[in-house]
């Protein structure tokens, strides 16, 4: 049965809102809202567009709109099928580990590299150490809903706490820190853009040149310790930070 059918779905021509557009904006909130849920499949666009008395081209431009945003795929054989919501991170000493749990996604984390190397003269910078000195390097691929998210790679004060890697599978990397006594405090961050290498895009499921999201933050604990640094890529189709901004008094 197509899902679309308990929708409320309708249109009001007397709008300067294009048509399609208010079938793509009901569309999307009841995937934000779960009533089209990942894996469903919409009916035929002859059969949606007739039941709101649309032309089948703005019924596919509403889709094709969906799709372009990564909301909708649509599959040789099977049709065109609702991928998730995609994941809207406030800009808060959170991990991506629980925002993800919050928004309903699953996260599932691969594991990449959990080792130890010299510190970088970057990552010596960051957490206030010399370079040279041992940091605990882990790397790690975020999924949501068996979909890759983002690739993260974290350096730590070697000897800060156990890092074992069923844990770091397990749960999240601020979920282990706090479960070892350190209290996060807070952190300097920066988030950019840029475009994906050939691995990057293997890596994430996206194609070399695809838009990607970047963050580097340094996060330090309740004795002003730096903790943790963090360079993390994440997929723009999939992914988006939030921002409260506030008029200065």
């Amino acid at each position: 049965m197509d899902p679309t059918v308990s929708l409320q779905l309708g249109v009001d021509r007397s709008s300067p809102v294009p048509l399609y557009f208010q079938l793509s904006q009901q569309l999307e909130a009841a995937i934000e809202r779960g009533a089209l849920t990942p894996g469903s499949l919409l009916g035929n666009e002859i059969e949606l567009a007739g039941r709101l008395g649309l032309s089948r081209p703005t019924v596919r431009q509403a889709i094709q709109s969906l799709v372009d945003k990564g909301l909708l795929v649509r599959r040789r054989g099977v049709g065109t099928q609702v991928v998730h919501s995609q994941v809207k991170r406030p800009l808060e000493l959170s991990s991506l580990y629980d925002d993800l749990e919050a928004a309903g996604q699953r996260p599932e984390t691969r594991v990449l590299l959990n080792t130890v190397e010299p510190a970088s003269a970057e990552v010596a910078a960051a957490l206030g150490i010399a370079e040279g000195d041992e940091v605990h390097l882990v790397e790690r691929l975020r999924l949501a809903h068996g979909e890759p998210m983002a690739y993260l790679r974290n350096h730590l004060p070697a000897g800060l706490l156990a890092l074992d890697t069923d844990r770091l599978e397990a749960t999240g990397l601020y979920r282990l820190m706090r479960a070892a006594g350190i209290t996060l405090h807070s952190a300097r961050q920066s988030v950019g853009a840029r475009a994906a290498t050939a691995g990057e895009g293997e890596r994430l499921g996206e194609p070399a040149g695809a838009p990607l999201l970047t963050m580097e933050r340094t996060t330090f604990d309740d004795t002003g310790r730096a903790v943790e640094f963090g360079s993390h890529i994440y997929r723009a189709s999939r992914y988006s930070f939030e921002f409260q901004l506030l008029v200065r008094p």
